[in-house]
């Protein structure tokens, strides 16, 4: 593993936000599947729901990186998306894996059903592990091609296509992790313009699904800098 002489330049970042929200929601599911009460029907149903959540979103997520990030790389760069495509295609395998796994546990009961379990939480953390390092490889190397070869218009315009795919429900599920993962500064930077976007309800709408995420001292610290952005 090599280190990027600068993480975190003035320049737009199109892995940044939307990987912070993977890691926490990769790192709640992993959390939650390794204390998973597997006699209590109820949990093991939510922790089964937020698991193809997070399944849908991380296959959307790819899909993006491959129709839209990956051809700027390798017009830059030929071959510099390679290994990420490699990447993504296990990542494609793995998910579905997972899918698989999920169900067995859903269908099985008594003893077979935390053998399931423990299956699927070893699997799970395999899948992220190897996620953390593809994320890092795509923060580092593939900033570094990005930043060298186009101007932060062209970034912007890049990210533009990638949100221009997104319906209001895979934006809603986005940003309902992005924010809550984020820096109080980078909450702000990233809803503020939102606020002069959206209409106010639709704006008060997502700050409200927001709110169990960030706790109530998220929320008054969020409240607070809207409040004085206004």
């Amino acid at each position: 593993m090599r280190f990027l002489r600068s993480i975190t330049p003035e320049r737009p970042d199109l892995y940044h936000g939307i990987h912070k929200g993977l890691r926490l929601f990769m790192g709640e599911v992993l959390t939650e599947l390794g204390r998973l009460d597997t006699d209590d029907e109820t949990a093991v149903i939510e922790a089964l729901a937020a698991l193809q959540v997070l399944i849908g979103l991380c296959r959307d997520h790819l899909t993006h990186e491959d129709q839209v990030i990956h051809p700027a790389l390798e017009a830059l760069q030929p071959g510099s998306a390679r290994r990420a495509a490699h990447d993504h295609a296990d990542h494609a395998a793995s998910l579905q894996l997972l899918g698989h796994l999920g169900e067995e546990l859903r269908d099985a009961r008594g003893p077979a059903r935390a053998r399931a379990a423990a299956r699927l939480y070893r699997q799970f953390g395999a899948f992220v592990g190897e996620n953390l390092l593809h994320m890092y490889l795509e923060e580092t190397e593939h900033n570094e091609i990005l930043w060298a070869g186009l101007s932060d218009a062209q970034i912007l315009g890049l990210h533009e296509r990638i949100v221009a795919g997104l319906s209001p429900a895979d934006m809603r599920l986005a940003m309902g992790w992005m924010i809550p993962a984020m820096r109080p500064a980078e909450r702000l930077a990233m809803l503020a313009p939102l606020r002069a976007k959206l209409p106010a309800a639709a704006f008060d709408d997502l700050l409200v699904s927001l709110r169990p995420r960030l706790g109530a001292e998220g929320v008054q610290r969020l409240d607070a800098a809207l409040r004085q952005a206004a």
